[in-house]
C-alpha cells in the first residue's frame, strides 16, 4: 500500500450535496456487543476496551464478568436508548455492525431493519484484522457477509475494521466483489476513489475525532464534553461549507453513549444540528450512492493507496 499525503489539496471538489447542503452529517452506531473477545467464545480473556475501566486498567485476568456486563449494558439498554433519540427526531443512522453481535441479538437486528438503517460490516467479530493471516482474514470476511445476509436480510455493501485494516484488507474486499466501499481510512473529510488490482474502489473516511470512544480513552468525562467537541466541529464545518462543503462522521458506541449522562450530550447535539438549514443528515450508504452518481471513478486511477 502506498501513502497519499496530498489528497484533494487546496481545492477539494464541491460534493454538491442534495438540496445544496453545506454539510453532510453521518451518525455511526458501532454494534460490537456480543462479538468481542471473551472466554465463553474460546478466547484467553475478556475484552475491556472502551468500557468504564478506561484506557489504563486491564481488568482481571481470564474471564472478567464486570467487563462482560459493561458490554451487555450496551446491547440490553444503550442500543434502545440511542434508537429512541434518533427515532423521536426522524433521523437516519448507520450501523457499523459486527456480524456475530447482530446474529446474537435478533430483536435489535429487526429494529435496525425496520428503521431502514444501513449496516456497514464491522467484521465477523470485534477483532483486529491486522493480527490475522491473509487466509484467516479472507475467511472472516466471507463469514461476516454470509451472517449479515441471514440476520439482516441482505448483504453488507460497506466495510470497517476494528482499529485499522491489515495490509491485505482492501484487496480482499475487492476480491470478494460485493462491497461498494470501505471506511478503513481517517485521512479526509470527503470520499475518494482509489485503485486496487486495477479496479476502482471507493473510500469513505471515518474519524476517531468526533467519536465517543474518547470516553473510553479518558478524554471525555461528561455529556457536555462530547456535545461541545462535536458541536464545535459541526459549527466550523457548517461555516466552511459556504465555499467548501464537507462530510462529518460522528461515531457512537452503545456501551458508552448509551448511559444516561452521556446520552444527554448526544441529545443536545441532535437538537443543535436540527436548528440549522442546509444540513444533510444521512446514512453512509446514501453518501456512497451520491458520490458514485456524481463523481464516477476515473478511467484510470493513479495507482493503489
Amino acid at each position: 500500500m502506498q501513502r497519499d499525503l496530498i489528497g484533494y489539496g487546496a481545492n477539494p471538489p464541491n460534493p454538491n450535496w442534495p438540496n445544496r447542503a453545506r454539510l453532510a452529517v453521518n451518525f455511526v452506531l458501532n454494534f460490537e456487543e456480543g462479538s468481542e473477545p471473551s472466554v465463553a467464545d474460546g478466547d484467553a480473556g475478556s475484552e475491556w476496551a472502551l468500557t468504564e475501566y478506561g484506557s489504563g486498567d486491564p481488568g482481571v485476568a481470564g474471564r472478567d464478568l464486570a467487563a462482560e456486563g459493561m458490554f451487555a449494558y450496551g446491547s440490553r439498554v444503550g442500543f434502545w436508548r440511542v434508537l429512541r433519540l434518533f427515532q423521536q427526531r426522524g433521523l437516519p443512522l448507520t450501523i457499523f455492525g459486527c456480524a456475530l453481535a447482530l446474529e446474537r441479538n435478533p430483536p435489535a437486528a429487526a429494529a435496525i431493519a425496520q428503521a431502514g438503517y444501513d449496516v456497514c460490516c464491522h467484521g465477523w467479530r470485534w477483532e483486529k484484522h491486522f493480527e490475522l493471516s491473509e487466509d484467516v482474514e479472507r475467511q472472516r470476511i466471507a463469514r461476516a457477509v454470509a451472517s449479515l445476509r441471514t440476520s439482516m436480510g441482505e448483504r453488507p455493501l460497506g466495510w470497517y475494521c476494528r482499529s485499522g485494516p491489515s495490509v491485505n484488507t482492501r484487496r480482499l474486499l475487492v476480491e470478494e466483489g460485493g462491497f461498494l466501499y470501505d471506511s478503513d481510512a481517517y485521512d479526509d473529510e470527503l470520499p475518494y476513489w482509489t485503485e486496487v488490482d486495477r479496479k476502482p474502489h471507493l473510500v469513505v473516511p471515518y474519524t476517531l475525532s468526533t467519536n465517543d470512544s474518547k470516553y473510553g480513552r479518558g478524554t471525555f468525562a461528561t455529556g457536555d464534553d462530547f456535545f461541545h467537541y462535536c458541536r464545535d466541529a459541526f459549527d466550523f464545518l457548517y461555516a466552511e461549507g459556504r465555499t467548501q462543503p464537507k462530510m462529518l462522521s460522528i461515531g457512537l458506541h452503545m456501551r458508552l453513549i448509551g448511559h444516561p449522562a452521556r446520552a444527554a450530550g448526544l441529545q443536545r447535539l441532535l437538537d443543535h444540528i436540527g436548528r440549522f438549514d442546509a444540513v444533510w443528515v444521512t446514512r453512509r450508504l446514501d453518501i456512497v450512492r451520491h458520490w458514485v452518481a456524481n463523481f464516477p471513478p476515473p478511467v484510470a486511477a493513479a495507482g493503489p493507496r
